[in-house]
């Protein structure tokens, strides 16, 4: 009897073998299903992107700096396993505050919060922090932007390469803006007064206040997306920065640049898609907008962050050590130069979503 079509891959059991390390076991379970197929199959996808001309942008959502995930999240910038970070406020508010040697807290959901606010400290699930530690993050943010020249817009990535020079001076730990500070790697913040940052900033003077260039960011991206050779997508979680990095080949299309979609696209998330939020639409509903290629290599992994990320990175560095010395980053500063140049939308350029 002919063996059928579908009937191609046995699923194999998991072996127990003292000997494996995280790649080896990764590859094992790329064997079985279910979630710890798309675990390996994620971490596949991340590292045939490296094996390409491919330049990486990484959507970081949820409170994942106090979850333990900084140092993890520093070794993707400084291997060279992403080339452009989009973030939440919150993780770079984070970010800074344990650069500059704050610490969060083990806890636990079962406390009487009312009890901890009168004692000073934040929850966070099961993460505590001390609201007084913030207060002097915020006061740090404050200055800082008091230096900077009043009057100038600056887009979120020209604000964040500056405050990385700024943390590289005064720090304590190495840090996601200080390493992408070093590494020329780009952070955008789409929803910057979503944040503690924004807090701080408000704080200003109207005559000192800092101006953003969103519109800049915004143009920036959509060049990143457009003049780059492929592109591959990594959302760690969803909300702002996700779909930030999504409309890059919409915007890319309306300004006349030709895109054909992510090619590559990982999504790591723990909502569901039928609710018709952004964080847990599917990179198919993606496809229907142009964002992701008909061609693209993807994965919807259902997981939490701070179990798939630590498992997919050390697998990644561990097989990939030789591949990563090799990768070169994409001419950033070649990209933002065309984007400055190109100037306003025409009519005539613009053309139909979709």
């Amino acid at each position: 009897m002919p063996r059928l079509p579908q009937l191609i891959h046995p699923v194999q059991p998991v072996e127990v073998r003292v000997e494996n390390n995280v790649a080896d076991l990764l590859r094992e379970m790329g064997k079985t299903a279910f979630q710890g197929k798309n675990l390996s199959l994620a971490a596949q996808i991340w590292r045939e992107m490296l094996q390409h001309e491919v330049t990486i942008l990484l959507g970081l959502a949820g409170a994942l700096i106090p979850a333990g995930m900084r140092s993890l999240l520093v070794s993707l910038i400084e291997n060279r396993l992403i080339d452009c970070l989009v973030s939440t406020g919150a993780n770079l508010f984070h970010d800074i505050h344990e650069t500059l040697g704050n610490d969060h807290w083990q806890g636990t959901c079962q406390v009487d919060d009312v009890a901890l606010k009168k004692k000073g400290i934040d929850r966070i699930y099961d993460v505590f922090a001390l609201e007084k530690e913030f207060t002097e993050v915020d006061r740090y943010l404050l200055g800082f932007a008091r230096s900077l020249r009043p009057g100038q817009p600056l887009t979120t990535r020209e604000f964040f390469f500056r405050l990385g020079e700024r943390l590289l001076r005064d720090g304590q730990r190495e840090g996601m803006i200080t390493s992408a500070a070093k590494a020329g790697v780009p952070i955008y913040c789409p929803a910057l007064g979503d944040s503690s940052i924004g807090i701080a900033l408000s704080l200003q003077s109207k005559r000192r206040r800092v101006l953003f260039d969103i519109v800049g960011d915004i143009r920036e991206t959509a060049w990143i997306a457009a003049q780059s050779k492929a592109t591959g997508v990594i959302y760690l979680g969803g909300g702002t920065p996700k779909n930030f990095i999504q409309q890059t080949e919409v915007t890319a299309d309306l300004m006349g640049l030709k895109t054909e979609g992510h090619r590559y696209a990982i999504q790591v998330t723990t909502d569901s898609p039928h609710w018709g939020g952004l964080s847990g639409c599917t990179l198919e509903e993606g496809q229907s907008w142009g964002k992701i290629s008909p061609r693209a290599k993807k994965v919807t992994l259902f997981c939490d962050c701070t179990i798939a990320l630590p498992l997919i990175v050390t697998a990644i560095v561990q097989d990939s050590r030789a591949l990563l010395g090799k990768r070169i980053r994409p001419s950033m500063e070649k990209l933002w130069s065309l984007s400055t140049r190109a100037g306003s939308l025409s009519a005539g350029k613009l053309r139909k979503r979709g």
